[in-house]
């Protein structure tokens, strides 16, 4: 067996070590190099028995992590994803002996491992799913074991600040986030964000590289959206999107994909500029915004029906469903302009605008619906009952939705 290449590929690594080249280090480790395939083609089934004889050829651990590299390219060659996976796990924790006691120079090398080690968990997790096992698996365990390399980050007492490992803090959270929303454990996102509160010396995120704030900041705003506190994802939200490199048309989506419900619910109805931009979420918001503009419940329902599966998996549903109320305004609204906007009009007329628009209801839900529209600033007024009269007020009757002094308040 030649072994050439090989003394070469350890010839390489010993050099980026000793003269502290974090990208070359991270090209060196990366599966999808070119020198791996070469490896692929010098050891044919290489086995950790048979590459033994190469241990203590380095210093340690990189003679081991050398290795790992070998078995986890001819896996990956190979198309055997679990297994690729398995080694790719055992080369970064070899990786991560080293880490733990060096400055942040290594950091492009970790950020390179690691996201290899999540992409490989990805296609195992494909594969077992494929072949009727449990699907998540192998994301749960990257997810530990980057866990392992967050704690690394956030615990170098002694690099100097400029060279400290804690620059590593954020890009490593994202990946750890990501790969909890991979396999729904979002719960698990409060110890790393306790860790990251916790630790006062880390740096302010606006010091970090704009695409590291932007990955924390949507993983922020998701974690805030989920647990319904939408001041907070919209605000997190609105940072990543305004943030996000515009080339990255698909990260813009993703956010926007949830900053525009909430936008919404605000009253700030998004643009056919924005819309245009993004032909996905303009298919799906489109028809919803066009029926809050003209009050039309009837299309708004048709809308929450059409599109349920896909609201239901993006975890929307609910959100337009109680956006829905915006609609219902927008229907009164037009009984006010259609009444001259007068100051006193019958519930008579309000209760028939809604059974034209396709709501079977009676006249006291009809009531009911005109107080919670008060109750929440959608309108100004009251109603006198025994009358039977909803009286509006003289000015601004209907406030800008924008206007709202705490709109997410009252959407529980």
């Amino acid at each position: 067996m030649s072994s050439a290449r090989f003394s070469t590929f350890l010839t390489q690594i010993a050099e980026a070590l000793r003269e502290e080249k974090g990208p070359e280090l991270a090209y060196l480790l990366k599966p999808t190099s070119e020198h791996g395939k070469i490896l692929v083609k010098e050891f044919r089934n290489p086995t950790r028995q048979t590459l033994s004889y190469y241990e203590g050829s380095l210093e340690g651990p990189w003679d081991e992590v050398a290795i790992q590299y070998v078995l986890v390219v001819n896996h990956c060659a190979k198309k055997r994803a679990a297994e690729a996976f398995k080694e790719e796990c055992s080369l970064v924790l070899l990786f991560l002996r080293y880490f733990a006691l060096n400055s942040g120079w290594t950091l492009p090398a970790l950020f390179s491992v690691l996201r290899d080690l999540r992409d490989l968990a990805f296609d195992a997790d494909l594969e077992a799913a494929a072949s009727g096992q449990e699907g998540t698996a192998a994301m749960e365990e990257a997810a530990r074991i980057i866990s392992k390399a967050f704690s690394s980050c956030v615990t170098d007492r002694q690099s100097p600040i400029a060279e400290s490992r804690k620059w590593g803090v954020y890009y490593v959270v994202g990946l750890v986030l990501k790969c909890y929303f991979r396999v729904k454990r979002i719960s698990l996102a409060k110890n790393i964000l306790r860790a990251i509160n916790a630790n006062p010396d880390i740096p302010p995120l606006s010091s970090y590289p704009r695409s590291h704030q932007v990955t924390y900041r949507y993983y922020i705003g998701m974690l805030s959206f989920l647990n319904e506190d939408f001041a907070k994802a919209e605000q997190e939200l609105t940072l990543a999107f305004y943030n996000c490199y515009t080339g990255a048309h698909s990260n813009q989506e993703r956010i926007l994909t949830y900053l525009i419900p909430l936008r919404i619910i605000r009253g700030h109805l998004p643009s056919r500029e924005l819309l245009a931009r993004f032909p996905v979420l303009d298919e799906l918001y489109s028809p919803f915004i066009a029926a809050i503009r003209t009050g039309d419940i009837r299309t708004y329902d048709a809308c929450l029906d059409r599109f349920e599966r896909r609201l239901v998996d993006l975890n929307l549903w609910l959100t337009l469903d109680q956006a829905r109320e915006l609609c219902i305004r927008g229907l009164f609204r037009r009984v006010w302009i259609a009444s001259a906007k007068a100051t006193r009009i019958p519930l008579a007329m309000f209760h028939s605008a809604l059974l034209i628009a396709g709501m079977d209801v009676s006249i006291d839900e009809a009531e009911c619906l005109i107080a919670n529209m008060v109750y929440k600033d959608f309108l100004k007024g009251y109603i006198a009952h025994e009358k039977q009269f909803v009286v509006l007020s003289k000015a601004n009757a209907f406030p800008r939705l924008a206007d709202r002094p705490s709109p997410y308040a009252l959407f529980h």
